[in-house]
């Protein structure tokens, strides 16, 4: 019976210490972290020709607007009547701006936001606007959380349907730099991909059991994907169906990875639950622990690098984090 006991023991603790993290920490802590009035989580952001001038967006109809590069932010009120309003992204090319929402609802401005229009959609759209981008003067192509893609290129007067039918319930959608998709099913047991000139969407089963969390293009044109258990995956850019091996940025994580995002093209972020945010200088190589942030009291759902050297994470309950580059000599 000792020994029974002395074994249960000893499994209990090479359990704890697997569950321990030895990923190591960041030299510094380049986040500054931003908490705005507002419950709201925060969904997209993006900024106008002048990189001093942005808009954040998120659920309860949270329009923020900054005009110093995202180190304070003011809450812009629109007459949206009694509708409960979550706004899903964002999008500008120079002074004119998208922002999309659900119940099905799209913003338009040609003048940095001074001013917002409400562009009418059909009863029969295929979903709700889940994200645009801007691609042009009067010019951007939307996608609806169902896998609807559409584009104008007349400010929002008409739209032309790019694919034939839709994707199903995603549970988020992804576009890459040169307008390809990848959308991920809600309960996350398959994926399907899209790029221009084709007319349906192509579906692909998970390559592993683990349920995929949300997937995106690496700079280099492959994809990545994040799945459940905090397993991190990489395709080949010459060929998406052939995955890299699992890597685990943290092993044995009790929370999820929810958003990975490319600083530079070999320096990537992932970000997850209760504040954990990872680093990787090597595309994925070796990782680093942003140890700083652990305390702030938030999910981390989604980050977007405007440039190298500006870049946010957006968290719940008005919780922002905005990058700030070491001021440290090499």
């Amino acid at each position: 019976m000792r020994n029974l006991k002395q074994i249960v023991i000893l499994l209990a603790i090479s359990l704890f210490c697997i569950s321990c993290s030895n990923v190591p920490s960041t030299s510094y802590n380049p986040w500054k972290t931003i908490t705005l009035e507002t419950e709201s989580t925060f969904a997209d952001v993006a900024f106008t020709g002048d990189l001093n001038h942005g808009w954040l967006v998120g659920s309860q109809a949270a329009l923020f607007e900054t005009t110093d590069g995202g180190n304070t932010w003011e809450e812009r009120k629109l007459d949206l009547s009694d509708e409960k309003v979550s706004f899903t992204g964002v999008s500008f090319h120079e002074n004119e701006g998208w922002v999309t929402g659900k119940p099905a609802i799209l913003l338009h401005t040609d003048d940095g936001g001074q001013n917002w229009s409400r562009i009418p959609l059909s009863e029969k759209l295929p979903g709700a606007p889940y994200g645009i981008i801007a691609l042009g003067s009067q010019t951007a192509e939307m996608v609806t959380d169902l896998g609807a893609i559409y584009k104008t290129t007349n400010g929002g007067k008409t739209w032309q349907a790019l694919v034939e039918g839709s994707v199903g319930v995603a549970r988020n959608i992804t576009r890459s730099s040169d307008g390809r998709y990848v959308a991920v099913s809600a309960r996350g047991n398959f994926y399907s991909t899209w790029e221009p000139g084709q007319r349906e969407w192509t579906p692909h089963n998970r390559n592993s059991s683990r349920r995929l969390q949300k997937m995106g293009y690496s700079d280099k044109g492959g994809l990545w994907l994040l799945a459940r258990g905090g397993q991190l995956q990489f395709s080949s850019a010459d060929d998406l169906e052939d995955w890299q091996e699992e890597i685990y940025p943290e092993f044995s994580t009790s929370w999820g990875l929810l958003d990975l995002a490319y600083r530079t093209p070999d320096e990537l972020w992932v970000a997850g639950g209760s504040g954990n945010l990872l680093f990787s200088p090597d595309q994925g190589e070796t990782w680093e622990k942003d140890r700083a942030i652990e305390s702030v009291p938030s999910n981390l759902y989604k980050i977007v690098f405007i440039t190298p050297e500006q870049g946010f994470v957006l968290g719940q309950n008005g919780v922002l984090l905005k990058y700030e580059p070491s001021t440290e000599p090499a």
